[in-house]
């Protein structure tokens, strides 16, 4: 989603970052909390639901939860009537007679307006410049449930962080005999932020702390959702020289045009973007990853690597951390051309253009390099998916 808002006569547009990942109770293969999450141009929102108990009666109860409220939000529905039809809908649990889950909406508006609901679940975080902001809170009773409802102005940097109870649980039975406490996670989480500017690695290291805590046996499903309010930043990656040699200029002064990163892959697509620029290729002659090749410079690309060995490796890398448990933080740290990809598409991009050649590389037809055409074009479907995976837009236009 992209935010725009005047400061100083200027437009700026802003882009909402969100990663959020769950601990299932132990012993249960389904989680009792669920997240739901819709961006559309004019705004996105979250549902952060956490059922009754846990296991498959705590999943409905979540499920029905955050659909039933997203939808309706979505459909221009208000609040009420979206508390109200949960109420109505929810099953009774017969051992505790009552139905209900617990949940956390975030919206945010194309304005920069943050609209929170908050209805029994651990109260959300506002970090702005990475110092712990105070939520000024109103409680609303709807159909005989108080809601906390807070509204405030997003900019650059905030961070918005919410969590299940799960979270403030941790060590009940374990390490701690009343568990970790709101505070006390709130310091950790603090702490995080203060080092840490990715979604991604905030909520995975507030996760970890959890399962530690638990010993790695979570006695409640716990979920952290991070969102991030970001300038926007798209990353336009040419892959390819296109088939019509004549459109060469085209196409690179497409990619020296876009706003963002600017990013090149293969070696031909190089050598054509030095050539039409008439900025010269400095190939680097470290290997940080012996199975990756280097990357090399050009004066005005952000970016550039090799082709379809260094897509597929870079295909690899974000399978792994878009699975689950798979998120190791230090891999986007790595200096290789498949990381550095990774972690422009996953972290430091918005959104993400690919510019496709479907020319043919003369290297590609070599019996000892049998990488072909077709090859190419499946790991950039596949690569298009995982980024939006994290809920980013991405396009792909051929030549």
């Amino acid at each position: 989603m992209t935010i725009k808002k005047s400061k100083a006569g200027v437009s700026l547009e802003y882009f909402i970052d969100l990663y959020y990942d769950s601990l299932f109770h132990d012993g249960e293969e389904l989680c009792g909390d669920k997240v739901e999450f819709i961006r559309e141009q004019d705004y996105c929102i979250l549902v952060l639901a956490d059922g009754l108990g846990s296991g498959v009666k705590a999943n409905i109860l979540s499920t029905l939860t955050s659909k039933i409220i997203i939808t309706m939000l979505k459909e221009g529905a208000t609040l009420e009537e979206a508390i109200e039809t949960i109420a109505k809908t929810l099953p009774i649990c017969q051992e505790r007679g009552i139905a209900y889950s617990t949940f956390t909406i975030i919206r945010i508006s194309n304005d920069g307006d943050v609209f929170i609901a908050e209805f029994d679940n651990p109260a959300a975080l506002h970090y702005k410049d990475g110092i712990l902001t105070d939520i000024e809170r109103e409680t609303l009773t709807i159909y005989d449930k108080e809601v906390m409802i807070s509204r405030f102005k997003a900019e650059a940097g905030d961070m918005i962080i919410t969590f299940s109870d799960g979270v403030v649980h941790a060590g009940v039975g374990y390490l701690l005999d009343l568990g970790w406490q709101y505070d006390n996670a709130v310091d950790f989480i603090t702490e995080s932020v203060m080092k840490e500017t990715s979604p991604r690695t905030i909520t995975q290291e507030i996760l970890d702390a959890v399962n530690t805590l638990y010993m790695q046996k979570p006695g409640d499903d716990s979920t952290v959702c991070t969102l991030l309010v970001k300038e926007n930043r798209p990353a336009t990656v040419m892959v390819g020289p296109p088939v019509d040699s004549q459109k060469d200029e085209e196409v690179v002064h497409k990619l020296l045009s876009a706003k963002g990163y600017k990013v090149v892959c293969g070696g031909t697509t190089s050598n054509i973007v030095s050539r039409v620029s008439g900025k010269e290729i400095n190939v680097s002659i470290d290997y940080e990853n012996p199975a990756v090749p280097p990357t090399a410079t050009i004066e005005g690309i952000d970016l550039v690597t090799e082709g379809v060995l260094t897509l597929g490796k870079c295909l690899e890398v974000m399978k792994k951390l878009n699975s689950p448990n798979g998120y190791e933080a230090f891999i986007l740290q790595k200096k290789d051309g498949a990381s550095q990809l990774a972690k422009m598409f996953l972290e430091d991009s918005t959104q993400v253009r690919f510019m496709v050649g479907r020319a043919l590389n003369p290297a590609h037809q070599n019996p000892g390099m049998p990488l072909s055409l077709g090859l190419k074009l499946n790991i950039i479907k596949e690569l298009a998916a995982e980024i939006e995976k994290t809920g980013k837009l991405v396009s792909i236009e051929y030549y």
